[in-house]
């Protein structure tokens, strides 16, 4: 019998709550139970330099998780490269610092301040000064998918209708109503965050697990087991079902 997985939704700096679902899945499965996480694990929140280290070393130590790249992620990469850059796919206009996207927060986790007026290589060189390697290099070498046992998990979805290997990887973390709005079935079940809704959503071909965690909503675990998904809770597992 394979054994279960585990995938947590869209982080946002929220390290505590991050640690409540880790718990809630150790309780559930142990210590070493495989855990997939979708990613956007900066901005918004209060604490993605908490986030980001408690990862990082649970890779280092050889934790059985698995973790994905999201959009935030990339852009908060790119910031952090010896040249800073932008992320194409944002709207004209923002950056990783506009106080939508929440770059400004993660700084702040680092002790660094974003001044009234202050020049982006002026940050920059604070926020190179002040993120540790170690943090760099785990958003450099996030995954961008992650396909076992029939489901295909990835920060935002697909492009339907084009092959795995064919992908775009910005559509990976990025893409929104084409994937979203498409009823058909995929080749794998698409176990997915990026798009926040209020409550975990299984739609048949895909599963949404970002509840709004970097709005101060709740962070989603879900368990998939024997072909069927929980999503865990502080009382254990209630069943995730679509539509009938």
């Amino acid at each position: 019998m394979p054994e279960p997985i585990y995938a947590i939704g869209d982080i946002h700096g929220q390290l505590s709550k991050l640690q409540e679902a880790l718990a809630r899945i150790e309780q559930d499965g142990g210590p070493d139970a495989k855990i997939v996480f979708l990613g956007d694990y900066t901005d918004r929140g209060a604490d993605s330099a908490g986030v980001l280290d408690l990862l990082s070393k649970g890779l280092t130590e050889g934790r059985n998780w698995i973790c994905l790249k999201g959009n935030h992620d990339q852009m908060c990469a790119m910031f952090l490269e010896d040249y800073p850059r932008n992320d194409a796919r944002l709207l004209l206009g923002y950056h990783w610092l506009h106080p939508r996207i929440g770059g400004v927060e993660t700084l702040a986790s680092y002790g660094v301040e974003v001044a009234k007026g202050a020049r982006t290589y002026q940050v920059h060189a604070l926020a190179k000064a002040a993120v540790p390697q170690r943090h760099i290099d785990f958003l450099q070498g996030l995954k961008p998918y992650h396909q076992e046992d029939g489901l295909l998990f990835v920060h935002a979805g697909i492009l339907p209708g084009v092959p795995l290997d064919q992908q775009d990887p910005d559509d990976l973390i990025w893409i929104r109503e084409t994937f979203l709005d498409d009823p058909r079935p995929h080749p794998c079940l698409v176990v997915h965050g990026h798009t926040h809704v209020a409550t975990p959503e299984h739609h048949g071909n895909r599963i949404n697990l970002d509840t709004g965690a970097g709005y101060g909503q709740d962070l989603t675990t879900a368990v998939f087991e024997d072909n069927s998904c929980w999503i865990l809770e502080p009382d254990g597992r209630r069943p995730l079902r679509p539509p009938a």
